[in-house]
């Protein structure tokens, strides 16, 4: 049973579970193909199922499902996890574009829509240290 403050989150809203699997698929698919995205392609390991498996996990507790991420590997310290990487405008961007893509193709309100893109821009802006 869904406790009735959880059903107001944007993982709630957006279907839970396998949708917020199938937007974790979609934006590394097109990561993986979109020319766009080969620079933050080439920032990944070759097999994308580890990569898959913790945007998941992370999606999932970020949304207000689940905290799958902390559950398994503690705090997820965004900015440090991704300091190891070049990341500029045009890398923010590119994952932009693809996790954009990717919600474009999941039907939700627009009004959560505009939700998810300013939160997402801010924590994509957020990783930027270049």
């Amino acid at each position: 049973m869904t406790h009735p403050d959880q059903a107001s989150q944007p993982y709630h809203l957006l279907g839970g579970e396998a949708i917020v699997r199938r937007v974790v698929d979609r934006f590394y698919d097109l990561m993986d193909s979109d020319p766009r995205a080969a620079a933050i392609r080439a920032m990944h390991p070759a097999d994308l199922t580890s990569s898959r498996d913790k945007l998941f996990m992370f999606l999932s507790g970020w949304l207000g499902g689940p905290s799958l991420y902390m559950e398994r590997y503690g705090h997820p310290m965004l900015r440090a996890r991704h300091l190891p990487f070049a990341i500029d405008e045009s890398a923010r961007d590119a994952w932009l574009i693809c996790m954009y893509q990717a919600l474009d193709e999941t039907p939700m309100e627009q009004a959560l829509r505009d939700h998810l893109e300013e939160a997402l821009f801010r924590t994509a802006d957020f990783m930027r240290n270049q």
